[in-house]
């Protein structure tokens, strides 16, 4: 089979390794130059190592990722920093860390033992657990997280220290507007079953370094090719009047309308259509940071606080030098889930706020860290489209189309996930079992 793949990211890419593996000759168009889409090495000059366009963590929940990254030669072990789940800010207050025991117990524990909570929130965070157990992890379609968390009876002060933050680090919507379900389901696959699947995975090398270089390799890449014609039929697809047996479709939703609009007016699946175009979309900013001299954070992944008022919209901050194994440097990634705030102000005003966000909160460590070095070097990357608003009640298109010979890809498909990385491998793999049932 002569298949095409239209899109390099890890929707793309995950289906292009499963048709290679079943026998297809594949071809992968890509518009820019590096595999990994949304999630890709970007390279800087004032910067030595790579960097990401987006600082992102995994799961240990994401079989899948790992799965793969063993298919195509990468080993997990060595390119993932693998820690137990902990949460902890940077200036000391809040501290949660699960102890290497048995799941769920580790969770329970973890909650018990927690730094900056009181008993009485300690206790709630224990009865919102038993309450999804209850409700098997499914909690109504039309519930918001906000919504789901006040049913339980979860405090002001336990939402803004907990809930919150996990929301935006896992759907990158707030907890207002965000989807309780795809919320349960992120929590389910994460502190049930194995212990191992509540660790905390965290790149030690640049994205596409960590499997899609490895992916690309293994099929025929057209980079700087983008798509403009694509006119399936259910004897193969038409790209850019190239016929190809089959092809998977791996772009952003509204690409996907804009390619197969005439193609799905005529074949009447206008609901397709509409649901193609019905995604609204959350940024997330990411601050890279170059200092002067080394400076080693308590934990490789810090929390901050926020305070609007001040612009200061960090969550996450990322010791990148620590990750790399790198002693003699000193490099920092500040993370912004939601980033609405930062991507409608001035640039430079945005980069000096969370840089003293970082120095003011360090300051306050009750381990007394070193003054935080001067910075030599600051890159601001802002993705407006990051990931697709996960709110309730969002109908997502299948993998399948109303032709055999076309699948759609993308952490934007019906994947039960939000858009995580686990999601987008999980539906190229999917969109590869559409076009060939043989797929693995």
């Amino acid at each position: 089979m002569k298949a095409a793949v239209i899109g390099a990211g890890w929707a793309g890419l995950a289906a292009s390794v499963a048709l290679r593996e079943a026998g297809a000759k594949v071809t992968v168009f890509e518009a820019g130059h590096t595999p990994g889409g949304r999630a890709r090495r970007v390279f800087h000059t004032d910067f030595d190592a790579p960097l990401d366009n987006g600082q992102h963590l995994l799961s240990g929940a994401y079989k899948h990722t790992l799965a793969l990254m063993r298919r195509v030669g990468r080993n997990p072990d060595a390119l993932l920093m693998r820690r137990p789940l902990q949460l902890a800010s940077l200036d000391g207050r809040f501290r949660l860390a699960a102890p290497r025991l048995p799941a769920p117990l580790h969770m329970a524990a973890a909650i018990l033992r927690a730094r900056g909570l009181s008993w009485k929130d300690r206790l709630a965070t224990l009865r919102l657990m038993r309450g999804l157990k209850a409700m098997s992890w499914t909690p109504p379609r039309d519930w918001t997280v906000l919504h789901l968390l006040h049913y339980h009876a979860q405090s002001d002060a336990l939402i803004r220290q907990i809930w919150e933050p996990l929301c935006l680090a896992a759907l990158n919507t707030p907890a207002a507007t965000a989807s309780a379900a795809l919320f349960a389901r992120v929590l389910r696959d994460s502190l049930t079953g194995s212990r191992e699947n509540s660790d905390m995975l965290l790149p030690c090398t640049d994205l596409s370094a960590l499997w899609p270089d490895a992916a690309a390799r293994q099929v025929t890449m057209r980079y700087g090719s983008t798509v403009r014609q694509l006119r399936p039929s259910r004897e193969g697809v038409d790209i850019n009047q190239e016929r190809f047996d089959a092809a998977v479709l791996a772009v952003p939703p509204a690409f996907a309308a804009r390619l197969l609009d005439a193609p799905l007016r005529e074949a009447g699946a206008n609901g397709l259509l509409d649901a193609l175009k019905a995604f609204d979309y959350m940024p997330i900013a990411t601050l890279n940071l170059r200092l002067q001299d080394p400076w080693r954070l308590p934990e490789p992944m810090m929390m901050l606080r926020e305070e609007a008022a001040r612009d200061h919209y960090g969550q996450w901050l990322f010791d990148r030098a620590q990750l790399a194994g790198d002693t003699k440097a000193g490099e920092l990634a500040v993370v912004t889930s939601a980033a609405t705030g930062i991507a409608e102000r001035n640039r430079q005003q945005v980069i000096e706020a969370l840089i003293d966000q970082v120095a003011e909160q360090a300051a306050r460590h009750p381990a007394r860290l070193p003054a935080m070095p001067e910075v030599t070097a600051a890159e601001l990357f802002i993705e407006k489209r990051a990931t697709f608003a996960a709110v309730p009640g969002l109908t997502r298109p299948l993998n399948s189309t109303p032709w055999p010979t076309l699948a759609l890809a993308g952490d934007w498909t019906d994947t039960g996930y939000p858009g995580v990385l686990e999601g987008a491998v999980r539906s190229g793999l999917q969109a590869a079992r559409v076009l060939d049932p043989a797929v693995a």
